[in-house]
């Protein structure tokens, strides 16, 4: 059985419509061409083990989830490909407020010329359970992963676990106001903290239908 809506809620419905009505006819473009500019663009610290079981981590903005247990990242040549070839597995903690200098000190270090880069940033590893690599003690949520493909540049992770620190779980899921994860601002160079919430997935836009 259909249910009816009020007149208010179909007030509200037609008031949505027109604001986003208002909008689409008032916008105007400037372009900027051909760029790799998706925002926000996240900020990715990849951890590994090098042949002698030293941790080593990386700043990476250019990945995403490509299905449930696959992640995907576009990386040049560095240690940490290196370190990929010989362990085929690696750890991508979310970057926070709280490590944002550490975490973009291993984005401009690079760890073949300064091998000690990862203590220099004031990091401590702790293998994962899971995985031939480390998890970082300052950021606390992780995925643990192993290498499933490296071509052409571009990294493709099996996600084998994830874990997070309890210190930023509430009711059993992750507290993004406790993980405080910051994003890439590539438009300019900058680091930006999230805002609050503005709604609800798979839900609010459900009064449009």
């Amino acid at each position: 059985m259909k249910i009816p809506i009020s007149p208010n809620q179909a007030r509200s419905k037609d008031l949505q419509k027109e604001s986003i009505n208002e909008r689409s006819i008032t916008m105007s473009r400037t372009n900027f061409g051909a760029k790799p500019i998706m925002l926000p663009q996240p900020v990715l610290i990849i951890a590994t083990y090098d042949e002698n079981g030293n941790p080593n981590a990386m700043n990476a903005a250019w990945g995403i989830t490509t299905d449930y247990q696959e992640i995907t990242i576009s990386l040049g040549e560095h240690k940490t490909t290196d370190n990929l070839a010989i362990r085929k597995a690696f750890t991508v903690s979310m970057a926070t407020e709280d490590q944002m200098v550490a975490c973009d000190y291993v984005g401009i270090a690079s760890g073949r010329t300064t091998p000690d880069k990862f203590a220099k940033a004031g990091f401590h590893a702790t293998k994962s359970e899971f995985v031939d690599a480390p998890l970082i003690d300052e950021l606390p949520m992780a995925l643990e992963c192993t290498v499933k493909s490296f071509e052409d540049g571009i990294l493709i992770g099996t996600i084998v676990n994830v874990s997070a620190d309890d210190s930023v779980i509430t009711d059993g899921n992750v507290d993004l106001k406790k993980l405080k994860p910051i994003a890439f601002d590539p438009c300019n160079n900058k680091y930006v903290a999230l805002g609050d919430v503005v709604g609800n997935a798979f839900s609010d836009g459900k009064i449009l239908k």
